[in-house]
Formats: C-alpha cells, sequence, structure tokens
C-alpha cells in the first residue's frame, strides 16, 4: 500500500478500509464518501449509499438510484443527508426521522450540500449544483422553496458550506456566497484553463469558519475571508478575501485537508513507462506540506498503492478527513484507504524495522503510560539480541542491567545464550550480585570459564563478588586442582587465600599470604583477630615489612607478649634491635629488663641512636654501657657515660687527646661548671697556641682571663692573639656597661615606686557608719556624734577605735597594725589618726 524507501520515518500509517467495504467494492465501485465523526457515508456507481461504521462494516444500505452517486453531503449532527445522483435526482432525508425531500433535475446534479446546521428548524436548507446553484429553503407549510445564488458559467461540480459562507467552483473559478448578506464577496478565477474542469475538477476546503482551501490542477491557494472596514464599505460587501499563501505543486491535485497548520494533499501523477514509453496513470500520492507565502515546504511524501491505480484518472481520487481526529480517507473506485497521524506505537514500529532499537527502547520509557501496543521488556530484548548479533557482546552485556533488571528467570535464560556462543566473560562483569541474586550455578559457571582461560580474570571476581553467591567448597577445590599444575602461580594463590578468608579458614589464608608476601597480610590478622596464629610466624612478618609488624606487635602487647615476640626474635638480632628500639620510643620502662642487651644492639646495628638511648634510659648498667663503647672505640658515648658516672676530668682528657676539639671541651666544661675543669682545661691546652687563641675567644664569660694570658709563655707565636685580647676588652666594657645600665633602672625604678607609694600614703580613707572595730568590733563612729572620739586608721584599710589599740612596748613612735603583723603581710603603720 505504501511505497518508501527513505530513511526518514513517515508521518502518516496507512490501512485498507476492509469488512463491508471490501464485499461492496467486489461487485460495485466507490464514487464519493462523506465522513462524519460517529459513521461513514460511501456511495457507489451502481446507485448505492452506505453508512459504515469506522471499520469499515455496513451498518445501513439505501437504494437511491439505479446510475452513479454523485455527492453525499450530511449535517454536523450527522442526522440529515442530502444525495445527488447522476440521473439528476437529488434526495434529502433524515436518518432518524420521516422528513424527506425528493426533487428530480433534467441534468445530472454533480453536487448537493445541506446546511451545517439542518436540524435546527430554521436553518432548513440545502443546496444544489448542476447548470444553476440553487438554494432550497423550507417555508410555510413546510414546503420547499428553491431560489438562484448563481448561473451562467458552465457547470458547477464542487460546493463546501461552512458555517455562513459557502464556496462553489464553477468553470471560470471559484465564488464565496455571505449568506447572511446574500452577497457574493470573492471570485478567485482558474489558473490553468486548459484543463478540462469536468477531468480535473476543483477540491475546496474549508480549514475553519473563516479559510477556504483551493485545489485546482497543481495550483494551491488558501483564502482568508476578513471583515471589510467601515470606512472602505461603500457599495462593496462588508467581506472581501485575501489570498495568503499561493504555490504550486509538481503534480495534480484531487484533494485537500487541513493538518494543523499544515497540508495534506492527495496527488494524482502521470509517468512514462520505461517499457512502453507512454504515458501511464502512477500510484497516487499523499503530501504534507508546510504552505509558504509563494511556496511550500514538503514534509513528507508517500506513494500509496490503491488497487486499479493503472485505470483511474484524477476525477476517481477523493480526500475526506475526519477533523477531531486526523483521520484521512483517500477514495477510489476499487479502494478505500485510511491514512493516520502516527503514533509512539507506530513510531517504535518504525525505529525497530530500521534497527534503531537504542532509540526505540529510549521512546518506550518516555511514552510507557500511553503505548499500547510494545512492550519495554520485549523491546530490549529484541535489542540484546540484535547486539548478540552483531558481535557487540560487551555492549549487550552491559544492556543486559537495564533492560533485564530483577527478573532473575530472564537472566539466566541471558547467561546461558552467552554460554553458547562462548561469551560468558563479556557478561560476568554485569551480573547482579544483591537483588536480584541468581542461583550459584550460574556464578559457578562464570568462574570455571575464567578458571579456564583467566586466571587474572578470575581472581578480580573473586576479589568483586561476595563470597556467598557461590558454593565456596566447589570453587576452592577446582583452585587446588589447577595449583597442582601450576604450583607457583601466584595469582592462584592468592585468589586461595581469599577464597579461605569467604570461608573463615584464616589460618590457611594467612599462611598463603606470608608465603606471598602479601598487602592484606595486617588487615587480615586485625580484622579476624588472628594473633594467636602468627606466635610462631613473627620473623616471616618483620622480613615482610618490619616496620607493619612492629606497630601490630606493639599495639597488641596483651594479645603477644614483648617477651614472647623477644624470644621469637633471638636468632635475628637485627630484628629484634628494630622491635626493641620502637618500643623504647613509646615507652623508655616498658622494657627496661632488655635496656643492657639494647646496648650491644644499637652499637652493632644503629650507632647513630645510641648516645639518645643512654641519655634517655635510667635503667641502662653505665659500666656495661662504658664498657662497650670503649671496647667499640666510641669517644662521644664515652665522654657522656665517663661525664655522667662523674668522671668529668677523663672524660675532658678525651675530648681533648681524642677529639682535639677545643670548642667542645669549652662547651663540656660550661656544662659542667666545675673550676678544676676550667683549670685542667687551661693546663692542657697553654702549649697548644691554636687551643689558646679558642680558650681566650670563649672563657671570657666563665673564667678570669688573667689566669691564662699571666700562663702564656714569652715568645710563644698564639694566632689572631691581637683579635682575641680585643674581644676580651670588649667583653670586659659590655659587661661594665651592662652593670651600669642595670643600676641606672634599678635606681629610676626604686624612685618611681617610693613616689606611688607616697602618693597612695596621703589619700584620704573613707569612715562612715557601716566600718566596724577590728578589735571590739563595734562601729567605728559612735551613734552620738557629738561625743568625742579617737580612730586609728592604717594602710592596710583595717581600722580600730584609740583605746582598743595595745600600748606599743617599743620606745619608736611608729604604730603597726595587729592583723596584718600576725599575719605576716607586713606591718602596716598608722596612716590617720581622727579625734574628735
Amino acid at each position: 500500500m505504501l511505497e518508501d524507501e527513505s530513511e526518514e520515518e513517515p508521518k502518516l500509517k496507512y490501512e485498507r478500509l476492509s469488512n463491508g467495504v471490501t464485499e461492496i467494492l467486489q461487485k460495485d465501485a466507490a464514487s464519493c464518501m462523506t465522513v462524519h465523526e460517529k459513521f461513514l457515508a460511501l456511495g457507489t456507481h451502481y446507485g448505492k449509499v452506505y453508512l459504515l461504521d469506522v471499520q469499515g462494516n455496513i451498518t445501513q444500505k439505501f437504494d437511491v438510484s439505479p446510475v452513479k452517486i454523485n455527492q453525499i453531503s450530511l449535517d454536523e449532527s450527522g442526522e440529515h443527508m442530502g444525495v445527488c445522483s447522476e440521473d439528476g435526482k437529488v434526495q434529502v432525508f433524515g436518518l432518524y426521522s420521516a422528513e424527506e425531500f425528493h426533487e428530480m433535475f433534467d441534468c445530472p446534479i454533480k453536487i448537493v450540500a445541506v446546511h451545517p446546521h439542518f436540524v435546527r428548524s430554521h436553518f432548513k436548507q440545502f443546496v444544489t449544483g448542476g447548470k444553476k446553484l440553487l438554494l432550497y429553503e423550507r417555508g410555510w407549510m413546510n414546503r420547499w422553496k428553491p431560489s438562484v445564488l448563481h448561473e451562467g458559467e458552465g457547470n458547477i461540480r464542487n460546493i463546501k458550506w461552512r458555517g455562513h459562507l459557502i464556496a462553489w467552483a464553477n468553470n471560470m473559478g471559484v465564488k464565496i456566497l455571505d449568506m447572511i448578506s446574500k452577497q457574493r464577496i470573492t471570485n478567485v478565477p482558474r489558473d490553468d484553463i486548459s484543463l478540462r474542469p469536468d477531468m480535473y475538477p476543483c477540491s475546496l476546503c474549508w480549514k475553519d469558519n473563516l479559510t477556504l482551501i483551493i485545489g485546482w490542477g497543481n495550483s494551491v491557494k488558501i483564502c482568508s475571508v476578513k471583515e471589510r472596514h467601515a470606512s472602505e464599505m461603500r457599495d462593496l460587501p462588508n467581506r472581501y478575501v485575501e489570498i495568503v499563501f499561493q504555490f504550486d505543486t509538481e503534480f495534480y491535485i484531487s484533494g485537500l485537508a487541513p493538518l494543523c497548520d499544515q497540508l495534506v494533499i492527495l496527488s494524482y501523477v502521470k509517468e512514462i513507462s520505461e517499457k512502453t514509453e507512454v504515458e501511464c496513470c502512477a500510484r497516487p500520492r499523499l503530501d504534507i506540506v508546510q504552505p509558504l507565502p509563494e511556496s511550500c515546504e514538503e514534509i513528507s511524501s508517500d506513494a500509496l498503492t490503491v488497487r486499479g491505480f493503472q485505470e483511474n484518472e484524477c476525477r476517481d481520487y477523493h480526500l475526506e478527513y475526519s477533523e477531531g481526529e486526523s483521520l484521512f480517507y483517500i477514495i477510489s473506485p476499487r479502494d478505500v484507504v485510511v491514512a493516520k497521524e502516527r503514533d509512539q506505537d507506530d513510531h517504535i514500529d518504525w525505529l525497530l524495522e530500521k534497527k534503531k532499537y537504542e532509540e526505540a527502547l529510549m521512546a518506550a520509557e518516555i511514552s510507557q503510560k500511553t503505548i499500547k501496543k510494545h512492550k519495554i521488556l520485549d523491546i530490549g530484548l529484541a535489542y540484546i539480541n540484535h547486539l548478540v548479533e552483531k558481535g557487540e557482546y560487551d555492549l549487550a552485556a552491559r544492556k543486559c542491567q537495564k533492560i533485564l533488571g530483577k527478573n532473575t528467570e530472564l537472566w539466566e535464560f541471558e547467561v546461558y545464550k552467552f554460554k553458547e556462543i562462548g561469551q560468558l566473560k563479556a557478561i560476568s562483569r554485569y551480573l547482579p550480585r544483591r537483588d536480584p541474586v541468581l542461583k550459584p550455578l550460574i556464578y559457578e559457571m562464570v568462574l570455571h570459564e575464567f578458571l579456564e582461560s583467566d586466571y587474572e580474570g578470575f581472581a578480580t571476581l573473586i576479589k568483586e563478588w561476595p563470597g556467598d553467591l557461590y558454593n565456596n567448597t566447589i570453587i576452592v577445590q577446582a583452585v587446588v586442582d589447577h595449583l597442582k599444575k601450576d604450583p607457583q602461580n601466584r595469582t592462584l594463590l592468592r585468589t586461595l587465600a581469599e577464597l579461605y578468608t569467604y570461608d573463615q579458614r584464616y589460618g590457611r589464608a594467612l599462611e598463603i599470604y606470608l608465603t606471598l608476601r602479601h598487602k592484606d597480610v595486617f588487615q587480615l590478622i586485625h580484622k579476624h583477630n588472628l594473633f594467636s596464629s602468627i606466635r610462631d610466624k613473627i620473623v616471616l612478618l618483620m622480613d615482610f615489612d618490619s616496620e607493619k609488624a612492629v606497630d601490630m606487635l606493639l599495639d597488641n602487647e596483651d594479645k603477644i607478649s614483648i617477651d614472647r615476640v623477644v624470644e621469637e626474635l633471638e636468632n635475628r638480632p637485627e630484628l629484634q634491635h628494630v622491635y626493641l628500639h620502637k618500643l623504647f620510643k613509646r615507652d623508655h620502662h616498658k622494657g627496661q629488663r632488655y635496656h643492657e642487651k639494647q646496648i650491644s644492639l644499637y652499637a652493632e646495628y644503629d650507632r647513630p641512636n645510641l648516645l639518645p638511648f643512654l641519655r634517655d634510659s635510667t635503667h641502662c648498667p653505665l659500666e656495661k654501657a662504658l664498657e662497650i663503647c670503649q671496647q667499640r672505640n666510641f669517644v662521644e658515648e664515652t665522654v657522656y657515660l665517663l661525664s655522667r658516672m662523674g668522671n668529668s676530668r677523663s672524660a675532658l682528657k678525651m675530648i681533648m687527646e681524642e677529639l682535639q676539639d677545643v670548642d667542645k671541651a669549652i662547651e663540656f666544661a660550661k656544662e659542667q661548671d666545675d673550676g678544676e675543669l676550667w683549670e685542667d682545661l687551661i693546663l692542657y691546652s697553654i702549649d697548644k697556641p691554636p687551643f689558646i687563641t679558642g680558650l681566650l675567644n670563649n672563657i671570657g664569660t666563665h673564667v678570669d682571663p688573667i689566669l691564662l694570658i699571666h700562663r702564656i709563655k714569652e715568645g710563644m707565636e698564639i694566632p689572631n692573639l691581637r683579635d682575641s685580647l680585643v674581644k676580651i676588652l670588649q667583653d670586659y666594657n659590655l659587661q661594665i656597661l651592662l652593670r651600669e645600665g642595670c643600676k641606672k633602672i634599678l635606681v629610676a625604678d626604686s624612685l618611681s615606686l617610693l613616689k606611688k607609694m607616697h602618693r597612695t600614703q596621703m589619700k584620704g580613707v573613707l569612715v562612715d557608719e557601716e566600718n566596724i572595730c577590728e578589735s571590739c568590733l563595734s562601729p567605728i563612729l559612735p551613734s552620738d556624734a557629738s561625743k568625742s572620739f579617737n580612730v586609728v586608721v592604717f594602710h592596710c584599710r583595717h581600722m580600730f577605735h584609740k583605746e582598743c589599740l595595745p600600748v606599743s612596748n617599743t620606745a619608736s613612735s611608729v604604730q603597726f597594725c595587729n592583723i596584718c603583723s600576725a599575719k605576716h603581710r607586713g606591718p602596716g603603720s598608722a596612716i590617720l589618726e581622727m579625734k574628735k
């Protein structure tokens, strides 16, 4: 029916009107048809009119005439029908009432049109078109009165009535009549007068109440009826027509219909036969175009294979449409085809036909509530099959996640399908692991596939998949069997350790990890508390990673004791030292019983940390340490030990003789702050000019330089002596200046504080009724102000009645506060004596 080889999706879909229509057209031929939203009315060449439902089933039949039915007209309600035939018969009747009108003409009547609102009593009107345009109106006593609306321009072959406007076409052109004013408001002339109007009839179609579409020959005009401005009216009709769009088509027009702001055009096509080179009738075309002011844009174009198209002429085709549903009916003598706007189901059909499965799946997901024909799952399965056929196995497997979702049966079906084509590896990464979970057999099947050909892939799956997806025992045995062939395969060993871990056989897993020196050893020990399993594997752990091993052992002393670790490392002193050193850094006292052993360990493996150890340890035997250091000739350590044992003179001697470092000797003497050491240092240095220079430069603030200078032998050459003496003098001058400066500051501060104290003691003190005598605890002021009183107030703010103070035994006239004196705060002399 539809011939379309392009990749562009069609806008319409087509189907033949069958059922009763098929029966009718086997014996008769269609001549015209009118479409109502509730039913169809089909006229035939044998004078029959059939009422059909939208599926083409016959609901009613009328024998109108023995000859061809030219036109059928229905009002908007679908209750009244007008029929005209080739023998001049016109009949208007009610489909559901008894009213009926008959009229016979002496010529063929090509067209009839009933008023759109014929059902109303005051709109009982219809028009007929033959040689004249006649208007029939029902008047007094139900009589029908005819009146001529137009004549004299040839046969009238088409009439379309919309609202108050009637458009008709005759041999000269198209006219529009305003039924309110009974005035013709336009005349649109025919463009190509060479075409016979009976062979290439005019097609008329009202898009709305004010827009008329005209198609004639290969010309299309879209006219708009507009109101004329009152100032322009004069003797002119109050309405006029403006042609807003005009364009030519490639073929001859057989019918027109609106589709939103676009046009549907049924075209009659002629072509030259390739065999006979004679012009013949081709398939009619149904085009959708977008009108432009002087041209059009083709949206779609479909060639239709209707029955008997080779014998049809332009006048044999008609296009009718149902406004409410966008249904378009292509009528030909032997066929009636229905064109519908394609819905989402049709769109998906087309995508599937073009193998655009991804787009079809997306379209179905977006419109899943509106599609009726397709299911998302079916489209998805077809997509997976398509990808598998193309060899895109990874993409097909990835799409399974989205398409199969939680359907375990479909998952298992797809896995077996991938197994059949040898692509289990492709789907392995996408198998569900939680909600849903497939049968263990599925996962085991995939693991065996990898185990046979890809150890790394097998290891990855074991690591990624939860251990409860499959039977662990079966997989462990399979790995063990493969290890028999390749015992040193690290990948298989590592994977076996992981399987043992899933199976909670942690001891066996730990053995493998330690053999492999795997980084997960410590994590495994911590996670599963395997400290009892590593008591005899401490050396292995230390060999693997001493830092991590020591940290772990020290963090878990309660599980593996220090003594146990030291014992295990007895034959590996270098590892023993690492452990004890870290233990000492954490706590200087925990490993005190091993401090003596550590002296030798530090001396052997870590001398830089020996001196810090000797300084920080309080449990180290100094004699043993001194012996070891002297044996190994560790001068710095020996000096420290001699000094710590109180033998500073021997230590100083070693510094001078062994190190020959005067600065270090001076520093040592400063630390000890012992006059005898300075004396020894001077005696040792007196015959060594470089040492004398060092002493002169450094001892000025600790020892009197004169003691050294007097002992220098005459004639001895001392490097930089002048500079050293100048520095001594400068240091002396600096000390004198500092002392004088300090003295000035001290005097100034003393004077300032004395003045402040004097100002403070000169201030008055408030005495009121709330103050009490610190001795008798009665108010300090008498209740009777006229009485005489004597009060003593001290600087400490304690107050006494004069008579309450004890008599001073000293010869001095200065009194002191008894309270402050008793508390050792320092005596407060009386600052005020009040008398009255």
